[in-house]
């Protein structure tokens, strides 16, 4: 990132130390800055995140993208329960990319979650790295547990308490006379009240308090209620502006091809052979791509399949997805990097009298975003705007300043609501936006760069393929001592790799292995892998050892009970191995992920054509507690759909170094026809808050394969089921 002089000072003193507090302590708050260079005559901001209007309209600033997950809903409820404002007169806008609404809360969220305590007199600082990273994304289900949580909360109590002193000093009466309620501020003795709206000029004077005084659960008025989303209606009226809609005067339109075998560079194209097409204006070429730019997007397209386009041919031409995993078993057989060391466990597996062995495997996956990934940049007058949708608003505006080797204060990005993220649309894994800046800046125009299908398929950060070998041992008396697990690639989050389950002797390592294909984080990113290998393993386990795979899992959660909660209120909704129909069988698998944990029981049959058909799946859910329950079921079933998608049907493979797959003919997508029945259960548990757009989505695998199992005695240990022709057994012979 090119850095302006403040960028470099604040910078150094980060990395210097005091002399950022001080500094932090003299400018003017954030909640000051907004007022001065936000609000008009008529509006004041309460925090950087709260305006009021004189006609008592409260707005609440989210710096979130919403891609579906509810956050432009869930994020004000939390603000207005604490500010006790009317919901009725309750606006939502998106923060802009600006470094003012850098969101210094998620570091400090993200600190906390790991174990790193974070002390209050730090906020400056966060807030300042905040903005020097372009802190603003919407990602690792964050935005309710950290945002919300410690942000919005925070801010609508402050917010409140501004409220009511302002109305105290009026009224020359104690502040523990007023209450406040609906947007209004009342004295209950003498009957009298202010709106909000009335008191805000003056209110906004104040300094909001970092440590107002929050809420008890008890009264809550809107956290907790199922209120129906803001982002719906227009979704359903077809009125919602995603990136792709971007429309602008003289605007062109870009089509990509870039090298099928990542990283390779182009050599040659002849641009001669398009150039008299109608509408085409320009060919572009790029390192590693070649674009032609047309008055619409079908000529574009079109020109760019006519083209002669050559790359050059290095060894990655060569890599397949044999040879990758062949490539994982000779590093797992190296030196390993430690992750959890727990007893003597080589020693235990010495002495076990039964030691079991398996090795798992998962593919790539791309993302398969609904919206085709697109960008729309305009270089103009020596600025620059970006019109997008994206999962971090002023990440994109630094990435794309520095392509383009422009200050970051000349880059206006314009956000847009997202059709799809899970990953995809991160700064770190952005070549569509990389690509759209450069081939904007050869025109005085805006031109709306527009990956195809295929390209998007063929060209993502996919999810990692992954192989995980373990070893178990149990003693003479049936008890499980003994856990190893050797897996490739240590990716985030670190502990997905870990079991909840009390084993005295654990033993887990990895090896780096890399390989050309580029990689990024995919809804749930590890979990989604390592929770199919680790319940699976589990119940393989169970079985092997002649127990019962449900209580197998709860006789080892006696330390966890948070966890044998939504075990067995899975299991118990489920109707555990009850009343099922002939020729059903049921799996079940547990996951803590992101600080919420979920347990599924997939109750499964098989085809007469060998394929596996998922009739229902029953979510237990606890995330602490419900800010809106409806998206809470959402999610979970969101979470379900996309994970039962991936161990279904979802197989990236590479031949000559390129991806095979294209489009959802060979990249398929369950279809609503097949999709089974959701049953979400949520448990309020009052723990800390945990995230929900990702929990649901990891251990829907593992249960679809622990159901085929019991159908057909087939073990499943690589994915996807599509591959498979299932025959059924007699129960007795599993």
């Amino acid at each position: 990132m090119k850095m302006n002089r403040r960028r470099f000072l604040l910078g150094t003193t980060v990395i210097g130390g005091g002399l950022l507090i001080g500094y932090a302590t003299t400018r003017p708050s954030k909640h000051a800055q907004a007022n001065a260079n936000l609000a008009t005559d008529e509006q004041s901001f309460l925090t950087t995140w709260l305006r009021i209007d004189p006609d008592n309209t409260v707005t609440v600033i989210v710096p979130h993208s919403e891609m579906g997950q509810g956050v432009l809903t869930s994020l004000p409820m939390m603000a207005a329960d604490e500010m006790d404002a009317d919901w009725s007169k309750v606006r939502v806008e998106q923060a802009p990319a600006t470094d003012l609404f850098a969101n210094g809360v998620l570091i400090k969220g993200f600190a906390v979650s790991m174990g790193v305590s974070v002390p209050r007199f730090l906020d400056g600082l966060i807030d300042t790295a905040a903005q020097i990273m372009n802190i603003q994304i919407t990602g690792g289900s964050s935005s309710v547990r950290f945002t919300g949580e410690n942000g919005m909360r925070v801010a609508g109590a402050a917010a409140r308490e501004m409220l009511i002193k302002t109305a105290a000093a009026r009224w020359e009466v104690p502040e523990s006379e007023l209450t406040a309620r609906l947007s209004h501020v009342h004295h209950e003795a003498t009957g009298r009240s202010f709106t909000y709206g009335d008191l805000v000029t003056d209110a906004a004077r104040f300094e909001p308090s970092p440590t107002p005084v929050l809420k008890d659960p008890s009264a809550f008025t809107l956290m907790g209620k199922s209120i129906p989303r803001i982002d719906i209606p227009a979704k359903v009226d077809g009125s919602a502006a995603y990136g792709i809609d971007a429309r602008l005067p003289g605007m062109l339109y870009a089509a990509v091809k870039t090298s099928p075998v990542f990283g390779n560079k182009l050599v040659s194209v002849n641009s001669d052979a398009v150039m008299q097409r109608r509408g085409v204006v320009r060919v572009v070429e790029l390192e590693d791509a070649v674009a032609v730019v047309a008055d619409n997007y079908w000529r574009a397209k079109e020109a760019l399949a006519a083209l002669d386009i050559r790359f050059e041919e290095t060894a990655n031409d060569q890599v397949s997805t044999q040879s990758i995993y062949a490539q994982y078993d000779t590093a797992l057989q190296g030196e390993l990097e430690e992750d959890v060391e727990e007893g003597d466990t080589p020693a235990a597996l010495a002495s076990a009298a039964q030691v079991i062995e398996a090795t798992y495997r998962v593919p790539y996956l791309a993302h398969a975003a609904m919206e085709p990934m697109n960008c729309t940049v305009h270089f103009h007058d020596g600025k620059c705007d970006v019109w997008t949708g994206t999962q971090d608003n002023l990440g994109i505006r630094g990435r794309v300043a520095s392509v383009a080797e422009m200050d970051e204060n000349d880059v206006t990005l314009h956000p847009f609501y997202l059709g799809g993220g899970f990953g995809r649309r991160l700064p770190n894994v952005t070549n569509t936006i990389d690509q759209a800046t450069r081939i904007a800046q050869q025109f005085d125009v805006p031109v709306k760069t527009i990956w195809s299908r295929e390209e998007d398929i063929q060209q993502d950060y996919y999810r990692p393929a992954v192989t995980s070998k373990f070893r178990a041992g149990f003693d003479a008396n049936n008890r499980l001592i003994a856990w190893e697990n050797h897996y490739i690639g240590r990716n985030e989050p670190a502990e997905a790799a870990h079991t909840p389950y009390s084993i005295e002797n654990k033993s887990i390592a990895f090896a780096e292995s890399e390989t050309h294909v580029p990689f990024g984080a995919w809804r749930s990113v590890a979990h989604s892998q390592h929770t199919f290998f680790l319940e699976s393993f589990v119940d393989e386990l169970a079985h092997r050892s002649g127990q019962n795979p449900y209580q197998f899992r709860l006789d080892m959660l006696a330390d966890k009970p948070r966890h044998a909660a939504v075990l067995r209120a899975a299991a118990e909704r489920a109707g555990w191995e009850r009343n099922l129909p002939e020729g059903h069988a049921q799996g079940i698998a547990l996951q803590e992920s992101f600080g919420s944990i979920v347990a599924q029981v997939a109750e499964v049959s098989i085809t007469p054509d060998g394929q596996v058909r998922v009739h229902r799946v029953t979510c237990a859910v606890d995330c602490g507690r419900a800010i809106n329950p409806d998206t809470v079921a959402s999610q979970a079933e969101s979470g379900v759909i996309f994970g039962l998608t991936a161990a279904l049907f979802g197989e990236i493979t590479i031949e000559q170094g390129r991806v095979v797959q294209s489009n959802f003919t060979d990249y398929e997508m369950l279809r609503l026809a097949d999709s089974p029945e959701i049953d979400v259960v949520t448990i309020k548990s009052g723990a800390a808050l945990g995230g929900l757009g990702e929990p649901a989505t990891p251990p829907v695998a593992a249960a679809v394969a622990n159901a085929v199992y019991i159908l057909t005695g087939q073990r499943v240990r690589e994915l996807p089921l599509k591959n498979y022709r299932f025959t059924t057994v007699p129960p007795e012979s599993v």
